[in-house]
């Protein structure tokens, strides 16, 4: 019996800038920078679907802020706390304040302005990504319900920037090692990808630079994925800055 495919709930939130401060700095991997935010402020912060996303109002040394987007690693709205993972790489605002920042900076964070909550019965989920991606697939993994079925393909550089995850879901994890100038080749991910028999009532969510995304939709598409059961977006453009593309398609 065919299930019913799972629909994408749109909220929107109010825009509010929330003043917050540094707690914790921790380095993770070579390639990735944990920062804990603390304040009042993160009360009503909403975020209620893992892949949201905050800008974040980055003090320079000279001229006006620049602003990011980031996924929340982790929200603890009791606690008043927020997590935000930086893939550290050089050229980038974020990155750079990322690896300067310390117990007691203040750092601006705006948004969610919405979010897109996948909801329905979904019988497995395959999670599809890169470094940009994993505070996203992190964080579903270890918000996942006791059981949930879960096979993540995580394209990283090599094993010093595997990540362990504490989780109750049913997963499979499967990490991919290739050099970062190859990040936006699709070839390591398609490859994985193709090794994976189709499984009816799985949900595939993708999140990588936007040929890859792309590249990864269609062939999943080729290979029996309804377009009904996906969720793909371009986290980064090659030789783009700042640039990401959310319309990549969803079902």
């Amino acid at each position: 019996m065919t299930q019913t495919p799972p629909t994408i709930r749109r909220e929107r939130h109010e825009l509010k800038r929330r003043h917050l401060t540094v707690t914790q700095v921790q380095r993770l991997s070579p390639a990735m920078i944990r920062v804990t935010l603390q304040g009042a402020e993160m009360a009503d912060f909403p975020s209620p679907a893992f892949d949201d996303h905050c800008k974040l109002v980055l003090p320079q040394a000279a001229g006006e802020p620049v602003l990011r987007e980031y996924t929340p690693r982790r929200v603890d709205r009791a606690a008043g706390r927020l997590v935000l993972d930086f893939v550290d790489h050089d050229g980038g605002p974020a990155a750079d304040w990322a690896r300067m920042a310390g117990p007691g900076d203040a750092l601006t964070v705006a948004g969610p302005r919405g979010s897109q909550v996948i909801e329905g019965e979904v019988g497995s989920w395959l999670l599809i990504g890169d470094e940009t991606a994993l505070p996203a697939i992190g964080r579903f993994i270890e918000e996942a319900a006791a059981g949930t079925k879960v096979t993540a393909l995580v394209a990283v550089t090599g094993p010093e920037d595997e990540q362990l995850f504490d989780t109750k879901a049913d997963l499979d994890l499967r990490w991919l090692h290739r050099p970062l100038e190859a990040a936006a080749d699709p070839a390591p991910l398609l490859a994985a990808t193709g090794t994976l028999a189709p499984e009816e009532g799985r949900f595939a969510w993708i999140a990588a630079e936007a040929g890859v995304a792309r590249a990864l939709r269609e062939a999943l598409l080729e290979a029996g994925q309804p377009l009904q059961w996906m969720k793909a977006a371009g986290y980064w453009t090659q030789g783009k800055a700042d640039t990401s593309d959310k319309a990549i398609g969803a079902g």
